[in-house]
């Protein structure tokens, strides 16, 4: 009864779990995409997919606007102008009576103006010099470095994040092919407790260590299912892959994979890492604040000029005689007093650029310490693997002779259960070492 109801248990769960991890692994029938993808491919995909990346491009392109209206500062500006005035009722004065012989003391009323005013303007104005706009143009190029390098940081931080969960995920095979092979082992082991037992050669308390072993197995299995499932999100997340669509990673992992990443290069420059290049590109474009801001207080010089035509009739006509009115000016604006602003605003400039320098000098020490201390994690790590790997392999010989033992009844269940449950254990040791 116990092993018919534990075998039911079993196809149980895997009626649960085993459709979902086939629809994140091998593909739904449902979907209307399937991606087959290596590791390059991946990485080439989440470059033109992920959202984080292709907001990061977005920004270039705001960054280039941003250029264009520095640069139209400096250009010319034109217009042109046009007005039609139709004077309904025209202003009155009074002008003293003896300009036309009246008495004096009186005074008539005169109307000044024309019914119908019709006028074009055409105007320029001209910055020759100013100090900000000089030091935006300047900055240009290193502006749209800085959008670029802002890009170049977040593709490699997706990439290190999708080397991990791929990784992760074609590790995790390797996983419940273990404990599919416990789950075979034990059932194995139940199969021949129960035979054992019904024969008068086994208790009963032997088929229950072996049905609990076997439960717990299937429960880790069920766990391990899920946790492979959600890890497929997150990467269908990280490559910009719907949710709904199949994907199926091709790569494989291997021991000597791994052992092929060990840093033998012991010579690094800071300059190899993308966010240290994106920093000195922020200190640089910060510090033309400070050039701004020092240049805000010389002089500024523009030009300006008009051309106006202008018609006054008291018919609506446009072919009468048109007056001309034109004029070119020169200004030169001097900066005095601003109530010590301008001096605040290079102050705080320089500050921030020194805090840049702190943040430079103390990134060169974390690199220096990322790199010993990844060098040394990793060939711990590749020691670690093959230790639990051959430890692996001794476990796997002692469940094997403890089971032969057990078969010809020299040996008890508890030894079995034991080696059992080393070898379980010494599997996970491996698995986490290969993580």
């Amino acid at each position: 009864m116990k092993r018919t109801k534990s075998r039911w248990h079993y196809w149980l769960l895997m009626s649960i779990f085993l459709p979902a991890v086939a629809s994140a692994q091998t593909g739904d029938t449902a979907s209307t995409v399937r991606h087959e993808l290596s590791l390059q491919q991946a990485l080439d995909y989440a470059n033109k997919n992920n959202l984080e990346i292709r907001n990061a491009e977005i920004d270039v392109l705001l960054q280039k606007e941003t250029n264009r209206q520095t640069t139209a500062a400096a250009l010319p500006r034109v217009s042109i102008n046009g007005s039609l005035t139709d004077n309904l009722q025209l202003q009155k004065t009074l002008l003293p009576g003896e300009l036309v012989g009246q008495p004096a003391g009186t005074f008539i009323p005169v109307t000044f103006g024309t019914k119908y005013i019709t006028s074009g303007t055409a105007e320029l104005n001209q910055i020759l010099f100013d100090g900000q706009v000089f030091v935006g143009l300047q900055a240009r190029r290193t502006s749209i470095e800085w959008a670029n390098k802002k890009v170049e940081v977040t593709q490699q931080t997706v990439k290190a994040n999708i080397h991990k969960v791929y990784y992760q995920l074609v590790a995790s095979r390797t996983q419940i092919d273990l404990i599919d092979s416990n789950i075979a082992l034990v059932k194995k082991q139940q199969h021949d407790a129960d035979i054992m037992y019904k024969n008068g050669f086994a208790e009963k308390l032997d088929v229950d260590r072996a049905t609990v072993a076997l439960a717990n197995l299937e429960t880790e299995r069920a766990k391990a299912l899920t946790s492979i499932n959600n890890g497929y999100y997150g990467l269908k997340l990280l490559l910009g892959i719907p949710t709904a669509d199949a994907l199926v990673l091709t790569d494989t992992l291997s021991d000597e994979m791994i052992r092929g990443g060990i840093l033998e290069n012991s010579t690094y420059t800071y300059n190899d890492r993308k966010d240290f290049q994106y920093l000195e590109l922020t200190r640089d474009f910060n510090a033309y604040n400070i050039r701004r801001y020092k240049l805000s207080k010389i002089p500024t010089l523009s030009v300006a000029g008009s051309y106006n035509k202008q018609l006054l009739e008291n018919e609506f006509k446009f072919n009468g005689s048109w007056f001309t009115a034109s004029f070119v000016s020169l200004r030169l604006s001097v900066p005095i007093f601003n109530g010590f602003a301008t001096n605040s605003k290079i102050a705080e400039s320089k500050l921030t650029v020194r805090k840049l320098d702190n943040q430079l000098q103390t990134m060169k020490i974390q690199i220096d310490n990322e790199v010993v201390s990844s060098r040394n994690t990793l060939q711990t790590s590749i020691a670690a693997m093959d230790y639990q790997r051959k430890n692996m392999e001794l476990a796997q010989e002692v469940y094997r002779q403890s089971k032969k033992k057990y078969e010809v009844g020299t040996g008890s269940s508890i030894e079995l259960n034991t080696a059992q449950k080393d070898l379980q254990q010494a599997q996970t040791n491996y698995i986490s070492a290969l993580y």
